[in-house]
């Protein structure tokens, strides 16, 4: 054995080396060894080549005798040498003592047993040997080394003790009994010359706890004052039993990054410095994963902070006992001992694992992590309090109480708004509401070096129809007549309050490339003293950030005045839709919802025509002209070349045509009740509405009800293309894609016309969305999906999706552009449109629910005197026929301070950019890769924070930027979601309607869907207005006793614990037994109690916030539906491998202090 022999460093490529010390390895023995620890090294057999036996032995005379007394003379100097080293130094390593110990008994015959049991368990006398508790807190030996198995005779230990080699520096091979370290893996080292003065790592002040995983005790745990216990162990001695430590099991997180190798070697001749307890080196990548209930592993942790976003340090595992009581005196000062002075009490710079290996976590590929040893569970060790991490209810409620009560005025340039989560009102200033446009960031870099080095997106999430709360005035419309709108002559950007007027009005700079422009005489106005013009109050687009224009003909497609829209409804009436009940339910409901068609006025007829088609594999055209006394079928059976049989008489005013279309809707779920037709067709389906839409020359919309995978033989057939191998796999991007190019061609034919397509699917299996889905999300429309229809639960939901499709407001033929003021430009366009050119997003329809996501970057530096300015306008056509622009304006600071940056961010606003990004990203990229790059650029964002705007502190310490400290917690619910991590019932189709439905999403319907709302009925005052404060996504926030109510923007949950109070029960259920509750249930029973009442108004509430219609489920404790319930409980470790927030923000910390190495 070597003297200076290196303990080994975990493999820096991830995959473990064969016989590689530290990771278990079949066939080598990974139990433990009876009576002691797991061997490390391997048994010695026979003695090395180094090492020279002494001359052999005189047999007398006066030379024996000389040689006998200097050999009584050395063996009292080299024992008052080795009592001297084991009083002073007794943390010398155990192979120092074993080959002093050695080469003693050899010198001078005396016995090594002996010496052994005396050097070992004879404690120093300056340090009493004190029975207790070991400091799993304090100083731990930051290296571990175990034995071969101990000996099973004395002849047996002599021998081992004789193959020792002295001087040698490679590692044994590893042999019979090897095994990996138990609780605390070796540490990595630098290469430092021969000698026993090696480091290995620098102490901690002993006032800084630290986060490092400690070792786990044994059972039989004792204290050694002023210092960790010896690394010497007696378990390999004969005789004497030692208790087990129990393995550390296998974690799906690794600590922090171990030490680089060029660590600071200790001066030469000095003294080895021993640890001080309390004191730790910096962390160890091989250390061993914390437990999913650690917190981050800071392992040279600074003072814990008072901010929430300061993760406070604990001391998990924390034994009863009495903690270094002889400790005394300050510990030395740095630069004593022979060690240099290190930064932050961090001996050695910290390197990261190799670049091929991060570190398996929950949710990825275990790759060259060790199985789980079979051994007994580990003491439990303390958790990190979950309220020491940042909340998002906290915050949330926080947000709430600063900027809650007062109005949200948008003149001031740069201002962070409210959370989408705050009910606040907006005064239209200058800037556009929140409502339209949310950003990224608020204060933007000035330059692209620095956006690049903060990695923060640059974004805005744009909702140009985005309906406004009733206290809130809906943007003005401005006529400026024949002549259209006041223009920039360069960019062409739209009159704003961002245009300098000058020479006294006569003319005007553009806030956008400088330009300066005529003012039209009939646009002319005089200058008031501080240069702006005095209508400047009187006219919206000089003082609002939105407003409209009304748009000329020059605007209009084929300079002509559009024709009013039209909506035609697509029936599928094949087996299964006659079956599952569709037909009849669509039909019956189609007949008082014609009368609440989109319109501008609500006192004024709308002036939007219908038309009604069936289809199964042939189409059915209706005739419902006024004039006629019952309606008339057309059927084209070549489905290969689509055309309408009719014009006159089939998109009809609903009003003129009232009794035909009644009669018509009466008679389709009779004609079809008995079809024994099974297929059905698809593409023809659009191709239909399509052309009846050229025919009648005007854009709308088309409702198309289909309920299977279209296998008939006709355009856009498919097949059956779910395969669940692929998943996981790189090709499981093409389970994305759609599986012919036919729909992307008729997307672009529909978006050319203004046909924009909402589909509403009824699967009983695969029906691939990815494919179907492509019309709707290039046209700007909507996919709703009701897998496994029944009418009697799923009618209410489906017929109130319907209604609120057919009745919001709506823009047609849209084309949307954004400008920038000079130094950004929009790069990237995220949601459900169609671009034929790099700047114009087409929307053949454009409703208010609808957003669309942009991205910029930096083509030359912006000014902080200026900022940056945006302008989305919207050219589209109003329900009412009328051409019109809408105008968006918005204004954001521009920092050359990173701190700047970061003090005005929106975390939300952030999470629905990545979201959108990451599910774009899985078309083309293999899913692991997209989710990499959003875990690495999470971390650099927080790097670069910590690196150049946090105050210093210890590397081991997580520190957050204020406005980002839910990051973490909300990337991880993007992370485990069902596109990007599906458990194994999660549909193909279910992550392809949820990636499409994601693109469109709005902040505030992203931030719930990913992070839904709790909020716990016990609690609710049923005198109050306000909601009870909701609780976190926790399965340990639940009260066996309590009803939680959960919305995730898709469905509301209801959840009922076994315990429950039977009043509750019987306000909420009308019954007051927990066993008596329908779980089948989809709506509350009306009972006639307070609470009854309050419960029933927060659930409409909900509903009436969100885009679509969310379906009540009613969840008994321990019942089978709660499975699906608990994976919405996002802070919580999923089914499907997702890691907890705890976990994850181990993860993210280890990310960041590796990107900081």
């Amino acid at each position: 054995m070597n003297v200076n022999q290196q303990p080994h460093m975990a493999s820096p490529y991830g995959q473990p080396q064969p016989g590689y010390q530290g990771y278990p390895q079949p066939g080598y023995g990974g139990g433990h060894v009876p009576s002691g620890y797991p061997a490390q090294y391997a048994p010695y057999n026979g003695p090395g080549a180094a090492y020279q036996q002494g001359p052999p032995q005189g047999k007398g005379g006066l030379k024996t005798c000389v040689l006998s007394a200097l050999c009584v003379v050395s063996s009292v100097l080299w024992l008052i040498l080795l009592k001297w080293v084991i009083n002073n130094y007794h943390l010398i390593f155990n192979e120092c003592k074993v080959s002093l110990i050695f080469m003693i008994s050899q010198h001078c015959h005396v016995s090594c047993f002996d010496l052994f049991f005396n050097c070992l368990f004879s404690p120093p006398v300056s340090q009493p040997y004190t029975a207790g508790a070991v400091n799993l807190s304090g100083a731990q030996p930051p290296y571990s080394q175990q034995f071969g198995a101990p000996p099973v005779s004395m002849q047996h230990m002599t021998n081992q003790m004789a193959s020792m080699q002295v001087g040698s520096t490679a590692p044994s091979p590893a042999g019979q009994g090897y095994a990996p370290p138990v609780s605390q893996p070796p540490f990595s080292t630098a290469q430092v010359p021969p000698g026993p003065t090696q480091s290995y790592g620098g102490p901690l002040p002993p006032t800084q706890p630290s986060f490092s995983r400690p070792l786990l005790p044994t059972s039989q745990p004792s204290t050694f004052p002023a210092g960790p216990p010896p690394t010497s162990t007696p378990s390999q001695l004969p005789g004497v039993m030692q208790p087990q430590p129990p393995v550390s099991q296998p974690s799906p997180y690794h600590s922090g990054p171990p030490p680089t190798s060029t660590g600071f070697p200790p001066q030469v001749g000095a003294p080895p410095r021993p640890p001080f307890a309390g004191m730790q080196g910096p962390p160890m990548a091989s250390q061993g994963p914390p437990m999913a209930s650690q917190g981050p592993p800071l392992a040279s942790q600074g003072p814990p902070m008072a901010q929430a976003n300061h993760v406070p340090p604990t001391q998990p595992g924390m034994p009863p006992g009495p903690i270094n009581a002889s400790l005394s005196g300050p510990p030395p000062q740095l630069g004593m001992l022979g060690y240099p002075p290190q930064q932050n009490g961090a001996f050695g710079q910290v390197r990261g694992p190799h670049p091929g290996y991060t570190g398996p976590y929950p949710g990825q590929p275990n790759y060259g992590a060790p199985p789980a040893a079979p051994a007994a569970a580990p003491p439990a060790l303390k958790r990190l309090d979950p309220d020491s991490i940042p909340s998002p209810i906290q915050v949330i409620e926080d947000d709430k109480a600063n900027k809650g009560s007062e109005p949200f005025t948008t003149g001031v340039r740069g201002q962070a708004p409210p959370l989408v989560t705050t009910k606040f009102q907006v005064k239209d200033q200058g800037n556009a509401s929140p409502r339209y446009i949310r950003c990224t960031a608020y204060n933007i870099p000035c330059n692209s070096d620095m956006a690049k080095q903060s990695q923060v997106p640059l974004a805005a999430v744009i909702k140009p129809l985005a309906p406004l709360p009733p206290d809130e005035t809906p943007p003005y419309l401005v006529d400026h007549g024949e002549s259209g709108p006041i223009r920039c002559n360069r960019c062409k950007a739209y009159m704003c309050p961002y245009m300098q007027f000058i020479e006294g009005g006569r003319r005007f700079q553009c806030g956008f490339c400088s330009c300066v422009t005529e003012v039209p005489p009939h646009y002319f106005q005089h200058l008031d003293h501080t240069g702006k013009r005095v209508d400047c109050y009187d006219r919206p687009e000089l003082s609002m950030g939105s407003y409209e224009f009304t748009a000329t003909v020059d605007y209009c497609k084929n300079n002509k005045i559009p024709q009013p829209p039209a909506f035609i409804f697509l029936i599928d009436v094949s087996y299964n839709a006659v079956k599952n009940g569709m037909v009849g339910i669509i039909c019956q409901e189609l007949k008082t919802l014609l009368d609440y068609l989109p319109r501008e006025n609500p006192d004024v007829e709308s002036n939007i025509r219908v038309g009604f088609v069936t289809y199964n594999k042939v189409l059915h055209f209706y005739n419902v002209k006024a004039s006629l006394a019952q309606p008339q079928m057309m059927v084209v059976s070549d489905v290969a070349d689509m055309f309408v049989p009719l014009l006159d008489g089939f998109l009809v005013n609903v009003s003129e045509s009232r009794v035909v279309i009644e009669s018509l809707l009466d008679q389709i779920p009779e004609m079809f009740a008995d079809t024994r037709e099974t297929e059905s067709v698809f593409g023809p389906v659009i191709q239909a509405g399509l052309e009846a839409l050229k025919a009648a020359d005007c854009a709308g919309k088309l409702f198309v009800c289909h309920s299977s995978l279209p296998i008939a033989e006709a355009p856009g057939k498919l097949k059956n293309r779910e395969d669940k191998k692929l998943v996981g796999t790189d090709k499981e991007k093409s389970l994305f894609q759609p599986q012919v190019s036919f729909y992307n061609t008729l997307a672009k034919e529909c978006v050319a016309q203004g046909c924009c397509v909402d589909l509403f699917l009824f699967p009983n299996q695969y029906v691939d969305v990815a494919t179907l889905g492509v019309v709707p999300t290039s046209t700007g429309g909507s996919i709703y999906k009701y897998t496994y229809f029944q009418a009697s639960s799923d009618q209410e939901r489906f017929l109130n999706d319907l209604r609120r499709d057919v009745q919001k407001q709506v823009g047609f033929d849209a084309l949307m552009r954004v400008r920038t003021s000079t130094g950004i430009r929009a790069t990237d366009f995220f949601g459900s449109f169609y671009m034929s050119n790099t700047t114009d997003v087409e929307l053949a329809g454009l409703d208010c629910d609808k957003t669309v996501t942009v991205e910029f970057r930096h083509d030359d530096k912006l000014s902080e005197e200026t900022g940056a300015l945006m302008q989305c306008a919207v050219l589209y056509t109003s329900c009412s026929g009328q051409r019109r622009l809408r105008i968006h304006n918005m204004a954001v600071n521009c920092c050359s301070q990173l701190a700047d940056l970061y003090r005005n961010c929106e975390t939300d606003t952030i999470i629905n950019f990545f979201a959108k990004y990451a599910y774009r990203s899985v078309l083309g990229s293999p899913i692991k890769n997209v989710r990499d790059s959003l875990v690495n650029q999470c971390a650099q964002i927080l790097a670069c924070y910590r690196k150049n705007c946090a105050s210093p502190s210890s590397a081991g310490q997580l520190i957050l930027p204020e406005c980002m400290k839910l990051l973490p917690v909300y990337l991880n619910c993007v992370l485990k979601s069902d596109v990007l991590q599906p458990g194994a019932d999660v549909s193909l189709d279910d992550r392809a309607y949820l990636r499409q439905l994601v693109s469109t999403l709005d902040v505030s319907e992203s931030h719930v869907f990913f992070y839904p709302r709790l909020l716990p009925l016990q609690k609710l005052d049923v005198m109050s207005m306000s909601l009870p404060v909701a609780v976190r996504n926790s399965e340990e926030r639940l009260s066996r006793g309590g009803v939680y109510l959960l919305e995730n923007g898709l469905n509301i949950f209801l959840w009922v614990g076994v315990n429950a109070q039977q009043e509750l029960l019987q306000n909420i259920f009308g019954t007051p037994a927990f066993g008596q509750i329908d779980p089948n249930m989809t709506s509350l029973p009306a009972l006639d109690n307070p609470f009854s009442k309050r419960l029933r108004e927060i659930i409409e509430s909900f509903r009436a916030q969100r885009s679509r219609y969310m379906k009540l489920m009613v969840v008994k404790q321990e019942d089978k539906l709660e499975l699906i319930f608990k994976h919405f409980l996002v802070e919580d470790k999923s089914n499907n491998g997702g890691a907890s927030y705890v976990d994850f923000l181990c993860h993210m910390h280890k990310e960041i202090r590796q990107l900081l190495s």
